[in-house]
């Protein structure tokens, strides 16, 4: 393995590589990390710890993985990163470690794209699959669903949750939850529709995207509550179980949805 770890690059003694990884120049590893087989570190890379990072990985120049949290709450407790497997990590990215006064990790799941100079805040959870474009930024506590792209400049308030499949139109500045499969845009950000392409894209049928265009309907075209469309979403679940997933999202939103 060491004729993978450029000698140029400052790993502290307690971290712990496995076999494959490769190290690239000035890139610095502090202490408490673990980097997963196959994993590939550019140079000029800052990995702080505990930060837990799974299988081949490939995080970019200049990116600054498991930094402390700016957020002046943080005192200097342990809070930890968490990154899956097969990650894609470009040029600037920032991601912090967690706080106690919530998860204390901030958690990254597996296939995810987070393109150049992405930011993740504290306590964000990222599911699987999912695509940061350019500058779209995390606040602290902001979950993300699998399947999720977030457009460049998306702007994410904290504590919204991202639903799984959702779009962000470019510079979107979203500070509600937005239901799964939902495609939204502006600033402030509206709902527009489901998100009929990127449903194609990974295979449902005709039939259940066309379902779920009549869930997005019932939800914002017949001025419901949340409670009373649930109430109907629950019927057309019946014949289309995707419709569960959004039923979910609805139940589970804390900030109100975005209209």
């Amino acid at each position: 393995m060491s004729n993978l770890i450029d000698p140029r690059a400052i790993i502290d003694p307690t971290a712990r590589l496995a076999e494959g990884v490769s190290v690239g120049p000035w890139t610095v590893i502090g202490a408490d990390v673990e980097i997963g087989p196959g994993s590939r570190i550019e140079s000029h890379v800052v990995i702080k710890g505990p930060t837990r990072i799974g299988a081949n990985n490939h995080i970019y120049q200049f990116s600054s993985v498991g930094e402390d949290t700016p957020d002046l709450k943080y005192k200097g407790e342990p809070t930890r990163l968490v990154m899956g497997d097969n990650n894609i990590i470009r040029e600037g990215v920032t991601i912090h470690r967690g706080t106690v006064q919530d998860r204390g990790e901030t958690t990254i799941g597996d296939n995810n794209l987070l393109m150049a100079y992405v930011h993740i805040g504290h306590d964000s959870v990222i599911g699987n699959n999912c695509i940061l474009v350019n500058n779209a930024s995390l606040a602290g506590h902001v979950h993300v669903g699998d399947w999720a792209i977030l457009s460049g400049y998306t702007l994410v308030h904290q504590f919204c949750h991202i639903g799984a499949h959702c779009f962000t139109g470019m510079a979107s500045a979203i500070g509600k939850d937005v239901p799964a499969y939902v495609m939204v845009a502006g600033n402030p950000v509206a709902a527009k529709s489901i998100n009929s392409e990127g449903l194609r894209r990974r295979g449902f049928s005709k039939e259940d995207i066309a379902t779920l265009n009549k869930a997005f309907k019932l939800v914002y075209r017949r001025g419901l509550t949340t409670e009373e469309a649930v109430r109907e979403l629950r019927l057309l679940a019946e014949s289309c179980e995707p419709v569960n997933l959004l039923i979910d999202s609805l139940q589970q939103s804390t900030r109100g949805i975005v209209r």
